[in-house]
């Protein structure tokens, strides 16, 4: 791993670094925020949701935005801005109690994620150039390992002192961030930059037919993945919260089984992916597999709780898990491929800010249909059954994109900079 990572630039080990801090930073925080909102300041259950539901809307409706600026202004100065934006969002949030300030902070954390998101990507797309794969391989286990050890930080802060102390670390670790990027981060624009107004950018990206579809059919894959944060916590919640440590314990072993089979095997199942297979077909093949890791909990809500029981619960999640990461890490570094390819050459930043919003509409949507059929069901197989299906149509419309060309790099039709000249002349 690390003559691997040091056979690239010095820039794309500078992302590689900045992805690590950037969800350390996060990781060490959100998971907790919750909590204090509801212990520390008393909030109401309506409030706390309001507040968290800004963050969210917030960066995943301002993505598209954030890779327009990317693509506009270049990279590094897109990317610096957001955690210098996240620094004092997350300063903000350790130091008021009022809802109006609580929101502003809340706004500009989620804002900040939508400007360096889009903006690191294309950057590591451009500067790995012909092993983008390969970086966004490891780029994922750096963002794993994050995830990771962003919550034991949090937690070993929040056992010596006040969720306070948690934020302004985190502000701190943004700040520190914020220094170095502009310090040592080298300045990189988009290979060639549009002549044209935003809404023409917007489009052109909007018009490319193939890019749009490729995005809608990987939106069910990302409300699969999603669902390690969602349905499987809300699972364990219910069947095992009346149990000592059981819930908690369920769920932090969940985020473990999951960040430390992406850190081991990433980076063998990308390079054995790309020994055997096309991004489309391994992509297929990773949707499928998340597709398939609900069935054992499927199987569970037909025996049910009487006859399974708790240990077959966690079993079955852990499983659920642990294939989830599998199919994730398998798709990933071809889905990020995928996107620069469809660009065709331009406005890639502002290609992954609509790609993440359309991923985060799916996300919404999927989440409280999801959370609608854990309601009418309880412990039946219901969600779970519609889980496996949506995968099913996901993994099913990218290879029909693919057999019908609408992933090939050769496909017909303008480029993205044809198209501009044409709405120039």
């Amino acid at each position: 791993m690390s003559s691997r990572i040091r056979s690239f630039d010095r820039s794309v080990q500078l992302l590689l670094i900045n992805q690590l801090t950037i969800n350390t930073g996060f990781y060490m925080l959100m998971p907790y925020l919750a909590g204090h909102l509801a212990t520390d300041l008393g909030m109401a259950a309506w409030t706390i949701g309001l507040v968290l539901g800004v963050r969210n809307l917030s960066q995943q409706g301002l993505f598209l935005v954030g890779g327009t600026l990317a693509d506009r202004l270049g990279y590094k100065p897109v990317i610096v801005a957001g955690c210098a934006l996240r620094t004092g969002g997350f300063a903000l949030l350790g130091v008021v109690d009022a809802l109006p300030a609580l929101l502003v902070a809340s706004a500009a954390t989620g804002f900040a994620g939508a400007l360096f998101n889009p903006a690191v990507r294309a950057y590591l797309a451009q500067d790995a150039a012909d092993r983008r794969l390969e970086a966004f391989a490891v780029f994922n286990v750096f963002c794993q390992a994050g995830i990771l050890g962003g919550p034991l930080i949090g937690l070993a802060l929040m056992a010596t002192g006040a969720f306070r102390m948690v934020c302004l670390v985190a502000a701190m670790i943004f700040a520190v961030l914020t220094v170095v990027q502009l310090r040592w981060l080298p300045p990189r624009r988009p290979v060639a930059v549009p002549a044209s107004t935003i809404l023409a950018d917007w489009r052109v990206v909007i018009g490319n037919r193939s890019f749009v579809l490729f995005s809608m059919a990987m939106a069910g894959s990302c409300v699969l993945s999603f669902q390690i944060y969602l349905l499987l916590p809300l699972m364990l919640q219910r069947q095992m919260g009346g149990q000592v440590g059981g819930a908690l314990g369920g769920v932090s072993l969940i985020f473990t089984v999951s960040a430390i089979t992406a850190i081991a095997g990433q980076l063998r199942i990308t390079d054995a992916a790309r020994r055997r297979w096309d991004g489309p077909a391994a992509m297929t093949r990773g949707v499928l597999i998340m597709a398939g890791s609900f069935l054992p909990l499927a199987g569970y809500g037909l025996a049910g709780p009487e006859v399974a029981g708790p240990a077959v619960l966690l079993a079955a999640v852990v499983l659920c898990t642990l294939l989830l990461t599998i199919g994730t890490a398998l798709s990933y570094p071809f889905e990020m491929d995928t996107v620069v390819n469809l660009s065709r050459g331009g406005l890639v930043a502002t290609h992954y800010g609509l790609y993440n919003t359309v991923a985060g509409i799916g996300i919404a949507a999927g989440n409280l249909l999801g959370g609608a059929l854990l309601d009418a069901s309880g412990e039946g197989p219901v969600p779970w059954i519609a889980l496996s299906v949506l995968g099913g149509i996901c993994g099913w419309a990218v290879r029909r994109l693919a057999t019908a060309g609408r992933l090939s790099t050769d496909e017909r039709g303008p480029t993205v900079h044809t198209a501009l000249a044409q709405r120039r002349t």
